[in-house]
């Protein structure tokens, strides 16, 4: 149960006790459409006068819509409810330091178009190319209602909107909340990528719904982990939570963007694993392959899949760092869950068993964490981003 901070409260009104009515209505349907007024009565405990004037009001805002008639075993069939997935319009940003894409999704996070392109090397560049995109989406379709942005970031954005922490991005401290919004026009919700993800395993991830303890690990550029404990996501102190990919494993080890030495990212990222595979021998060997651009992560991969043996030996070795860093936050955090992004989960039948096993081998025992790939099909960072817009209807209202 959450302490109440009587240092930082509100004290609750009428209007709090419909907001929250509301969103509990919204979200049963949600997940358990279609279904009728006495269903969601009976599910949300609320009185059924109660219940038709929450339906009433979310049909008239587009939220809801009545469609055909269910059984009754007496009297008039009901009419079932279903949410209007088609009504509201997402707008997901998943920036990472080279590439950034952009989607128009549902609030089934369902996407509907999508566009890509080179991140821009200033947040105020990065801010107008994204308003040219979204104003592309919004007159390809005009009948859908635009509700806000989400953006998920490879860095830490505090409560103001600014961005306090992002070496991989290289745009130091910027009002990014405000800097976007002037140019959008639409509010804008904004997130670390592996919070966001984590938050869309809770939403929309097939996980059982006891599930209130997980952790979500971002392997890219760099190494992120976005914490959910007892249903909460966990932003800390100048939200700075869940830097574990800055946290020094070998002082000797490479440089890091953040000015140190041996972080976690720099032996278990994708850029650790492009530089160790391009030892000096490796370099000249692999070099008419690219076709003269660098090597990628993804060639690795390829590289792997076709039996290079370096390639299969980079991939084992960021498998045992991923699981050296993972088996820490399990012993310590202890989730009931824990998920992997990125393409390296492409090869999952190559890593996943290293990982686990070395989990295993430095966990304590009796240790259930499930330590699962996300699947890359859903877009897991742009789902993400989604999320951030979602929550914000269907989640609890921040009353404190």
């Amino acid at each position: 149960m959450r302490k109440i901070d009587l240092t930082n409260f509100q004290v609750a009104t009428s209007e709090t006790a419909r907001q929250i009515n509301r969103r509990i209505a919204l979200s049963i349907i949600r997940r358990s459409q279609p279904m009728s007024r006495a269903d969601l009565a009976r599910r949300s405990g609320m009185q059924r006068s109660t219940v038709s004037a929450i339906v009433e009001q979310l049909i008239d805002e587009g939220w809801v819509t009545e469609g055909a008639s269910g059984p009754s075993t007496r009297g008039r069939r009901p009419r079932l409810l279903h949410l209007n997935v088609e009504r509201a319009g997402i707008v997901a940003v998943d920036i990472r330091p080279e590439t950034t894409r952009v989607a128009l999704a549902g609030i089934d996070a369902r996407f509907v178009m999508q566009a890509g392109w080179p991140t821009p090397s200033s947040p105020e560049a990065f801010a107008k190319t994204l308003a040219g995109t979204v104003e592309s989406f919004r007159a390809a379709h005009q009948d859908i209602v635009f509700e806000g942005v989400g953006v998920s970031l490879p860095g830490r954005v505090n409560d103001e909107g600014e961005l306090v922490f992002a070496p991989n991005l290289g745009w130091g401290q910027v009002n990014l909340r405000r800097l976007l919004e002037s140019e959008i026009g639409l509010p804008l919700a904004l997130e670390n990528a592996a919070s966001a993800c984590a938050l869309a395993e809770l939403w929309f991830g097939r996980h059982p719904e006891n599930v209130r303890n997980l952790v979500a690990v971002t392997v890219s550029e760099g190494i992120g982990v976005g914490l959910l404990l007892n249903g909460q996501l966990v932003r800390g102190g100048g939200a700075m939570a869940g830097e574990f990919g800055h946290v020094v494993i070998d002082d000797r080890g490479a440089p890091c963007a953040c000015g140190r030495r041996g972080c976690w990212e720099q032996f278990a990222s994708n850029q650790a694993a492009v530089r160790h595979f391009l030892g000096r021998n490796a370099a000249r060997k692999h070099s008419g392959r690219r076709a003269g651009r660098s090597l990628q992560f993804t060639d690795i991969l390829a590289l792997a899949d076709s039996g290079d043996r370096r390639a299969v030996a980079t991939l084992e070795r960021m498998a045992h760092y991923l699981g050296l860093g993972i088996s820490a936050l399990v012993t310590g955090l202890a989730p009931q869950v824990l998920v992997i992004v990125g393409e390296v989960t492409a090869a999952w039948s190559r890593v996943g068993p290293i990982i686990i096993e070395t989990v295993s081998s430095r966990t304590l025992p009796g240790t259930s964490t499930a330590i699962v790939p996300t699947d890359a099909g859903t877009q897991p960072r742009l789902r993400g981003a989604v999320t951030l817009v979602v929550q914000e209807h269907f989640g609890a209202p921040n009353v404190a």
